[in-house]
């Protein structure tokens, strides 16, 4: 299987970012990490390997990206306020450099985000946030409420980045479309720490008249990488 790493000094970001890059065609998929996770740890936990076939026949074309998590969400030691900034410095990361980075490489039609726990979040609102670039997403034990990571603190940018806030209110025709076309898939575990928050969200969509696919696992399924890796089985295709 063709592996590639990439790094660069980012300019949204102020600092370098590494990336893998996985096959070299089909349906570019963005894969986000867990929770302060970093760009090999998708690699690490198998969970390229268990659909590499899907990788080296040029079906998908994994991108996998670093997180800012500590520095954002999770960075307790600074106000509420610049967390949800340094989370928007990450978003035009992802828009400005990442998406571009792939398009100078691999000009299929889809674009696919995928994800697992907080990974999860990252997945699904980058692809409410920019339905003109993502076409699908899978997340897979996700969790999408940001209140958690603020306390009272709220403003319009930690609004804009919590899907259970501004998908209620979304009135945008051309942003409305634009996400009814997306294939959306909601994946988690009938033991599953975030289930609610799963459950919760697809009944948003279901409300405003988004197609999508909450796939609830029985069998004891819960929230960790052996369930997620036989989710991306199942789920992550083109």
């Amino acid at each position: 299987m063709n592996r590639e790493y990439h790094k660069w000094y980012s300019p949204a970001l102020q600092r370098e970012m590494e990336l893998l890059v996985f096959g070299t065609g089909g349906a570019p998929v963005i894969v986000f990490p867990t929770s302060m996770g970093r760009f090999f740890d998708y690699e690490d936990r198998g969970m390229i390997g268990v659909i590499g076939d899907r990788y080296e026949s040029g079906l998908l074309q994994g991108i996998c990206v670093d997180s800012v998590d500590k520095e954002s969400w999770y960075n307790r030691g600074i106000h509420p306020k610049y967390r949800a900034l340094r989370h928007n410095d990450y978003d035009r990361y992802l828009v400005q450099e990442v998406v571009p980075f792939i398009r100078s490489r691999n000009r299929h039609p889809e674009l696919i985000t995928t994800g697992c726990s907080f990974g999860g979040y990252h997945t699904m609102n980058f692809a409410l946030r920019h339905p003109d670039i993502v076409t699908g997403a899978v997340s897979m034990g996700g969790a999408f409420d940001i209140h958690q990571f603020i306390g009272d603190y709220y403003d319009e940018n930690c609004y804009f980045n919590c899907p259970p806030d501004y998908l209620p209110n979304l009135a945008d025709n051309w942003f409305l479309e634009r996400i009814r076309a997306q294939r959306l898939v909601l994946a988690t575990g009938e033991t599953d720490i975030c289930l609610k928050a799963n459950v919760d969200l697809g009944t948003i969509m279901s409300r405003k008249g988004i197609p999508h696919w909450l796939d609830i696992w029985r069998d004891g399924t819960g929230h960790d990488w052996p369930w997620w890796e036989k989710m991306a089985v199942k789920l992550l295709l083109p």
